[in-house]
């Protein structure tokens, strides 16, 4: 996989965060518009009682008017000053007077902040930092810790994030935000990183969330989340919907031991195709193409929940936060709150070929980047058409020398090369699993939409040779070829690619009605996946392992939990089955033999 930082084809410059983009904002209340009769649905919601979410500045307002301190915490790239400017408003017309408190006043001073994240960012010019070892009370100053709570004759509210570090006895209220949000937001330049005074480069400014901010204010929300009051959804610039905790954690309990999907999202780039746009309802098509969508890759996804119509989304860490034993059994012991497995589609349809490229080796990655797993993938060719290929392995008689010159040379001067000199490329179809353990030379093709089932981590790709193309914004795509030649397995070549990383199905078990089939790994992944088949219905245990699946042939399906959930899925739409579900059936909806990818940690 490869994600483009820097991309700004889809947004403009207005402060209030509002761009054409691949898909709409997610509403704040579910309209029928947004409700796909059996097709993909891009806003997929678990459902929960009335009452249970609230719409507005205006309840919030109330809620708050009832205490005598309040801390409002969250995230960086939330609009803070349209937050506190809409409360006030609210306690005007009611006559109360607020003390307000902001944290960004007690923040270290931007040039000691700069000189503190600096060690985790490398050299500016480089794709890449290492995951920050900072907390978040590193950023500020100790008064912060010594705010009065009590002013006498008014309600005293600290709002920003590190709000919680003052210590107050007070009901906390935090506010959250989807991640392709701020990605958003910071395109438009309506957003700074934490502590920053004036946006960046979204290039730089993507790294140093990833790999300083995003760090340090997810540390502190797992640190804070069970003293949280409130949750609310931050991602509107004109209002909020929130909830009160103890339905969040049912909420999250439910998910925990049924059956989830996550909201996806979608992004152009300069090999990206035209499938998604064509088969996926609801987006906006005025895009020149999508290259990605965000299926399961979960540092950067979504679980949505809905109550008479009102839509609120917590960030999936959220549900790993408090609920990673029910999502992973017995794995949660290794792997913790951190998500191994992800699910994306990477569209070449009537596109262009990604870079030739590997990925980071176990060590390297640790060393280099501070990630505990790598970024191991495959690619499930879900469709494709009759000239799809897709690039994999060296050929036989390669030479590293003449390669990595071949490479530089190209680099140097702009000339294309024939890579399949080096690289071996092989006919995709429908179905076929291409395995991509890490340090393999690979990229999709175009004329595919591959569904890759991979590790989590999804950022780190070293990119060759990019066919002399340039990016949606008219510049060159960064190339990485020595960190590739630190990582690249020249011994996968030849005849071995055919034997090891192309995968050969093997049926498990079969009856009149159904099929299992084995669609074995590489042994370097730590992931498997079988391809459930059947007419009618088939029922499926768990083992205390966590499932991820899709139906990738056939009209739609109904998945039923042991526990009672219920839930319908369409064609291509990815959902997860945790550990703590038991069991479940899946019954075909359509006329045709429905076909399932399952993957599953080993």
């Amino acid at each position: 996989m490869e994600i483009d930082f820097n991309n700004s084809e889809s947004y403009t410059g207005l402060e209030s965060g509002l761009r054409k983009t691949q898909q709409f904002l997610m509403p704040p209340q579910l309209t029928k518009a947004f409700q796909p009769q059996g097709g993909y649905n891009i806003y997929p919601a678990a459902r929960l009682q009335a009452g249970k979410i609230f719409n507005g500045f205006e309840s919030l307002a109330l809620f708050i008017a009832g205490h005598k301190s309040v801390m409002i915490d969250g995230y960086v790239g939330v609009f803070w000053s349209r937050v506190k400017e809409s409360l006030q408003k609210c306690f005007c017309e009611q006559g109360i007077a607020i003390n307000w408190i902001e944290t960004a006043d007690y923040l270290k001073k931007e040039h000691d902040i700069e000189q503190l994240v600096q060690p985790f960012l490398g050299e500016y010019t480089s794709v890449w930092g290492t995951k920050a070892t900072l907390g978040l009370a590193d950023f500020f100053v100790d008064e912060i810790k010594s705010q009065d709570q009590h002013q006498f004759g008014s309600i005293n509210i600290i709002i920003g994030p590190g709000a919680a570090l003052s210590g107050w006895n007070a009901p906390l209220i935090y506010f959250d935000i989807p991640k392709n949000e701020i990605q958003f937001r910071m395109r438009a330049g309506s957003i700074t990183n934490l502590g920053a005074a004036e946006p960046e480069e979204p290039f730089q400014m993507y790294k140093r969330f990833y790999f300083v901010d995003w760090v340090v204010l997810n540390d502190h929300k797992k640190a804070i989340l069970g003293k949280v009051s409130i949750m609310a959804d931050a991602q509107w610039p004109e209002t909020i919907n929130w909830m009160h905790q103890p339905d969040l954690i049912d909420g999250l309990n439910k998910l925990s031991s049924s059956v989830f999907r996550v909201r996806p999202w979608f992004e152009p780039g300069a090999w990206g195709g035209q499938w998604i746009k064509e088969h996926i309802s609801n987006l906006n098509t005025d895009v020149v193409n999508l290259a990605w969508s965000f299926e399961l890759i979960v540092p950067e996804n979504g679980l949505v929940f809905e109550s008479d119509g009102n839509l609120l989304e917590v960030t999936f860490d959220t549900l790993m936060f408090s609920n990673q034993e029910n999502v992973l059994g017995e794995h949660a012991a290794r792997f913790g709150d951190e998500f191994p497995i992800r699910f994306d589609f990477l569209d070449t349809y009537n596109g262009g070929n990604l870079s030739i490229q590997c990925h980071p080796r176990l060590e390297y990655i640790r060393e280099q980047f501070g990630e505990t797993i790598t970024q191991d993938e495959t690619y499930y060719i879900l469709d494709c058409d009759d000239s799809a290929s897709v690039y994999l392995g060296f050929q036989e008689e390669i030479d590293p020398s003449e390669y990595k010159q071949a490479l530089e040379s190209s680099q140097a001067t702009g000339q294309a090369i024939d890579i399949e000199k080096y690289v071996q490329v092989h006919p995709a179809k429908k179905h076929d699993l291409f395995l991509i353990p890490n340090g393999t030379v690979h990229s999709a093709g175009a004329g595919n939409l591959v569904l890759e089932i991979s590790a989590t981590p999804y950022i780190f790709t070293f990119k060759m040779y990019d066919w002399v193309r340039l990016d949606l914004d008219g510049k060159p795509r960064p190339i990485n070829i020595d960190h590739a030649f630190n990582n690249l397995d020249f011994d996968r070549k030849g005849n071995k690619v055919q034997q090891e990383l192309i995968s050969h199905p093997q049926i498990i078990n079969e009856g009149r009605d159904y099929r299992l089939v084995h669609l074995p790994t590489h042994p370097d992944h730590f992931y498997d996946v079988h391809r459930l088949e059947f007419d009618h219905a088939i029922e499926v245990a768990t083992n205390n392992l966590c499932h991820v699946l899709m139906l990738v042939e056939g009209h739609s399906i109904t998945v039923e939990t042991s526990g009672g959930a219920k839930q319908d899925f369409a064609y291509a739409e990815t959902f997860v089955i945790p550990a703590a579900s038991g069991s479940y059936r899946l019954v075909n909806k359509g006329k045709q033999r429905a076909k399932v990818i399952k993957a599953f940690l080993k």
